[in-house]
């Protein structure tokens, strides 16, 4: 597999951060969407967390809202037992870890995006960026 340059991974806890107001989570994304010719991508497993998580602290048309919103600047990558299988084979510590960087990789992801980097530095082929080092990825 070749990770494509051009394709952004997007991890769980900076959509969070960005839609409660983190400033760096924030920029991070107004950075990412302003970048041309570059893929956005997110798993339908950090959708799902992101729904549960603000289910405690904002409306279900807050929640909708953003989701919308998702919807129309990433690609939501869906996964299968047989993702999860394969995140079985990793022998690294955290399963939804592995879980995102299998789903990452069905799309070639090179930048990964997360606020966890040293999480997952142990994986290979597999550029990953906190949300402050975001401008390291050019148009």
């Amino acid at each position: 597999m070749n990770p494509n340059p051009n394709h952004i991974f997007v991890d769980t806890n900076v959509l969070i951060g960005a839609y409660n107001n983190d400033e760096k989570d924030k920029r991070c994304l107004q950075y990412l969407f302003s970048l041309r010719g570059k893929h956005l991508y997110t798993s339908a497993l950090s959708i799902a967390q992101l729904v549960s998580v603000f289910q405690k602290s904002k409306s279900n048309s807050d929640i909708k809202k953003i989701v919308r919103e998702l919807l129309s600047k990433f690609t939501i990558i869906g996964f299968l037992s047989n993702d999860i299988k394969e995140s079985l084979l990793l022998e690294y510590t955290d399963m939804e870890d592995n879980i995102q960087f299998v789903i990452s990789r069905k799309f070639h992801c090179l930048h990964f995006i997360t606020n966890n980097a040293r999480d997952y530095r142990k994986f290979v082929n597999i550029n990953t960026l906190k949300p402050i080092q975001i401008r390291t990825i050019q148009q």
